[in-house]
């Protein structure tokens, strides 16, 4: 079975002869090719023909194909126009920027701009620290791109990922209540997007990477963290780490194993699945296999990719070799950060007891829930139409608004964790089953719970500042 598409709604004018019967005979056409009407709205009557406006649910561009061409060929109705919902909510794009205090008189002018915004500059430049109280710097995030991994869409450019980026920045501010603005970056050279990341930096408060394709994604991180004083994350390998760490943490509980004790196998070694596998490594997973295209990474072989290597030299630890069929029988789990269609429902019965399967390939799973049900204890993946969703936004808006809160340097292991285990802390043990060890992403409980770990977290790594704005603290221009 197909994993389902996401439906969505066209709006169809539609002129129709007004004769008794006329639209029965269009609502038939419509259903039979597998739309679903959800509202009729009348444009204009005539004497002869009627218009109205029709709102169709369909679940995918085939069937919104298939609607279109059973209303071509019905005698005396005219298509006029159509439009899609979908596109519809990003007409102009999906964010604009508002002022926080209107502009109406001389003296407003005068406080935000000059002369008043003059002694404001000063008092920043006596003491830079104030930066962080005296403008957006306190909780902008730029959401950096260059389109190289979208989604399950690949290299895509910029321009085409600038919708997507766009919207991460909504569930910055509608999660978060963070101000995150996109950032398309024209190039794909590691150099040029350190360097630019570099000289942007000052007006925001931390950067959060998103879709640059491995392995350059690597070395990006690295080396702006190292350069920069503000967290900078890539939230295609940590976010989606922190979810799925949080859900093993659950799925283990669910079947009476200890995380310590699990064997591991992780289909892909990309930015994901690199990430996912250092953070069970730090949450105490002894026995991480990874397995790519090849086989079994080994310390037997030698790779191009030194994030492969270091794979090789620290996970893996009797060693194995072989195909990724070779390598599951009696593991624990199965996590997929790789390509759907790889994981046979065979290869699940030949786990050990109780197996738990993370299918997370987008956006087709490795294996469909239908095909692993008969074999799988505990099945997640990243689709929002089956349970046990292990999605990034689980994570993220939260890691951000505790590094912000507590004003991190950076964002460490150490908060990566506390997010993971506060993800799945919001699950009480009553609550756990098979079906549900994360929570909801609209669970109003998630993004507080992360950000209090996070921020704790911080100060016991040494990371966290003092807080943005303390009582009693200075806010006037130096004397």
């Amino acid at each position: 079975m197909v994993s389902p598409a996401v439906g969505y709604t066209l709006i169809m004018r539609l002129e129709t002869r007004s004769t008794p019967g006329a639209f029965v005979t269009l609502a038939s056409a419509i259903a039979d090719a597998g739309g679903i009407i959800g509202a009729v709205d009348m444009r204009s009557v005539g004497r002869a023909v009627l218009t109205r406006d029709v709102s169709v649910t369909v679940g995918s561009d085939a069937v919104a194909s298939a609607v279109r061409a059973a209303i071509g060929r019905l005698d005396g109705v005219r298509l006029i126009s159509v439009s899609d919902s979908t596109f519809l909510a990003h007409l102009g794009g999906k964010l604009r920027i508002d002022p926080k205090i209107p502009v109406k008189t001389r003296i407003d002018l005068s406080k935000v701009y000059a002369p008043g915004v003059q002694r404001v500059a000063m008092a920043i430049a006596a003491d830079p620290r104030k930066v962080f109280q005296l403008t957006i710097k306190r909780n902008t995030v730029a959401v950096v791109s260059d389109g190289s991994a979208v989604l399950g869409l690949g290299d895509i450019g910029p321009l085409a990922a600038a919708p997507v980026m766009e919207g991460k920045c909504m569930l910055f501010k509608q999660f978060g209540e963070i101000d995150a603005f996109p950032i398309l970056l024209d190039t794909s050279d590691v150099d040029a997007i350190v360097e630019t990341v570099t000289h942007i930096a000052p007006i925001f408060g931390a950067i959060n990477l998103e879709d640059i394709a491995a392995p350059g994604c690597f070395e990006i991180e690295s080396r702006l963290q190292e350069r920069l004083d503000i967290p900078v994350m890539h939230d295609d390998q940590h976010g989606k780490a922190c979810a799925i760490l949080a859900g093993l943490i659950n799925a283990a509980a669910v079947v009476g194993k200890r995380i310590e004790d699990l064997t591991v196998v992780v289909a892909g070694s990309g930015a994901a699945g690199t990430a996912t596998m250092k953070m069970l490594l730090t949450a105490g997973v002894r026995d991480v296999i990874p397995v790519d295209r090849a086989g079994a990474l080994n310390r037997t072989d030698r790779y191009e990719d030194s994030h492969w290597n270091w794979l090789a030299e620290n996970t893996n630890r009797q060693n194995r070799r072989g195909t990724l069929s070779e390598v599951l029988k009696g593991a624990d789990v199965f996590i997929g950060a790789s390509a759907p269609g790889i994981l046979r429902p065979q290869d699940i019965a030949n786990m050990a007891r109780d197996p738990i399967v993370f299918a997370m390939a987008n956006p087709t799973p490795e294996i469909t829930p239908e095909a692993a049900a008969p074999y799988a204890a505990v099945m997640a993946t990243s689709r929002p139409f089956f349970p046990n969703q292990l999605t990034s936004l689980l994570a993220f808006p939260g890691i951000f608004r505790g590094a912000l809160d507590c004003r991190a340097g950076r964002i460490t292991d150490g908060m990566k964790l506390a997010a993971a285990k506060a993800i799945a802390s919001i699950i009480t043990d009553a609550e756990r089953g098979p079906e549900y060890i994360v929570p909801s992403v609209f669970d109003t409980r998630v993004v507080g719970a992360v950000a209090r770990a996070v921020a704790a977290a911080a100060v016991e790594d040494g990371v966290a500042r003092r807080h943005l704005v303390s009582e009693g603290e200075d806010l006037t221009a130096p004397v």
